[in-house]
């Protein structure tokens, strides 16, 4: 089998250059991930956390040595340096995503960011924001059954707060759910859709255009979990039209402890913050506060400055590389992926079948075998990859499984390693006195 990657010897520069557009070289791509190239490890498990570029890594260096200094306080030189470094890395992400720089927010990470949203529609049902971000009791707020705990959990909690009724799209056996099954849950008190772009469990990819078409007739906000897709696709978030979306720097070539929050900006202008405090303020006194616009409203305290500038360098080696490059080499993975798995008897592939689009994350079970034995199976033969129910209890439930074993590919996994997983995971049943 031959590689569909590659970034040639005169490839863009990973740092942000412009360039010709080549295949990726996923040989020349390794060199710049110490991880991947030490000792003979497979890693297949960058749906949970990416491993960071050489370039990720000496641009947090060289900030954190040179430049390190609160933002957006004080009139001092270094102030000054520090906040233009931070404020380039929210341009750069802006870019990335198709968005202005004021509709970019800087959390935790990913889970943050949704959290934000559900406690500012939260204070927005308190009267502390727009009328029309405000839930009533008996409100709906729209889900599918395949989301991660992060895009369940705060809705959850959002409606026991303001009364709201939390539906939700069942999905197939496979783990798949479609817009009519989406419209069909929905009802003419749908104030709130929520849903990933692409699932972490299943590696199916969400009908955008139709749940935001949707949105529209009902009168809802959209909001999107992009954790699996802005990683590994283009994506305009403007394009799709989405109100609000959320992802994370780890999951992209960047580092922990940053995520990012996307919103219309008359959204983020009127939804209250969630954390309060310095640097998001105009006017104080005693008795109330007055907020900056976003995105300065939503960052409240001191920011995660470097892990900013490590995000933004992540951002320019993705654009180094191409996102449709990107998505060519991660198309190809897929279906090896599919095709690692489905050719070994008795083991079962959840999520799109074979010839259909997908990200590439295979989800599977083996006959008589728990996917932990699975996963310390193949770890012991140096494949890393995920064992459990993924953040995602309710899915695994409706499969009628207690967990699952996950594989996922990035821009740095080759053909030759799936090959590999492959024929490891055709040895597992056997081991365990499954295939008699």
């Amino acid at each position: 089998m031959t590689s569909a990657s590659a970034l040639a010897p005169d490839h863009a520069s990973p740092d942000g250059g412009r360039g010709p557009r080549h295949p990726l070289d996923v040989a020349h791509i390794r060199e710049d991930f110490a991880f991947v190239g030490a000792g003979d490890r497979i890693y297949l498990d960058s749906g949970a956390t990416s491993q960071r570029p050489s370039a990720v890594l000496d641009a947090e260096r060289s900030f954190v040595e040179t430049s390190y200094a609160a933002v957006h306080r004080g009139s001092s030189e270094a102030t000054g340096s520090a906040t233009s470094a931070f404020e380039d890395a929210r341009d750069d992400v802006a870019r990335f995503v198709g968005a202005g720089a004021g509709q970019i927010v800087f959390t935790e990470n990913a889970t943050d960011a949704l959290n934000v949203v559900a406690l500012g529609l939260s204070d927005a049902s308190l009267g502390l924001g727009a009328p029309e971000l405000a839930l009533k009791p008996g409100d709906e707020i729209l889900l599918t059954e395949a989301e991660h705990h992060a895009n369940l959990i705060p809705w959850q909690r959002l409606a026991l707060r303001t009364g709201a009724v939390l539906r939700w799209a069942a999905v197939d056996d496979d783990g798949l759910w479609g817009i009519d099954d989406l419209a069909a849950a929905s009802g003419p008190r749908t104030r709130v859709i929520a849903f990933g772009h692409v699932s972490n469990v299943t590696g199916a990819l969400a009908p955008v255009a139709d749940v935001v078409d949707l949105a529209k007739t009902l009168g809802a906000i959209t909001v999107l979990d992009a954790c699996q897709s802005v990683p590994h696709r283009p994506v305009d978030l403007g394009v799709l039209g989405v109100d609000l979306a959320a992802f994370s720097g780890h999951k992209m070539l960047g580092p922990t402890g940053i995520g990012v929050l996307y919103g219309r900006s008359e959204i983020l202008d009127s939804l209250p913050p969630a954390r309060t405090g310095g640097s998001t303020i105009t006017t104080v006194t005693m008795d109330a506060a007055e907020f900056l616009p976003a995105p300065q409203r939503f960052e409240a305290g001191t920011q995660p400055v470097s892990q900013a500038v490590g995000l933004g360098a992540a951002v320019r080696y993705l654009e180094g590389l191409g996102m449709d490059e990107v998505l060519a080499h991660e198309d190809e993975l897929a279906a090896l992926l599919v095709e690692a798995v489905t050719r070994v008897p008795g083991v079962r592939l959840f999520g799109p079948r074979p010839g259909a689009d997908r990200a590439a994350i295979v989800s599977f079970t083996v006959d008589g075998v728990h996917a932990h034995d699975v996963g310390q199976f193949l770890d012991d033969r140096g494949i890393t990859l995920r064992t459990g129910h993924h953040c995602a209890q309710p899915l695994h439930r409706r499969l009628g499984v207690a967990a699952t074993t996950r594989a996922s590919g990035y821009v740095y996994t080759t053909a030759d390693e799936i090959e590999r997983f492959g024929g490891a995971l055709a040895e597992v049943r056997a081991f365990f006195g499954a295939d008699r």
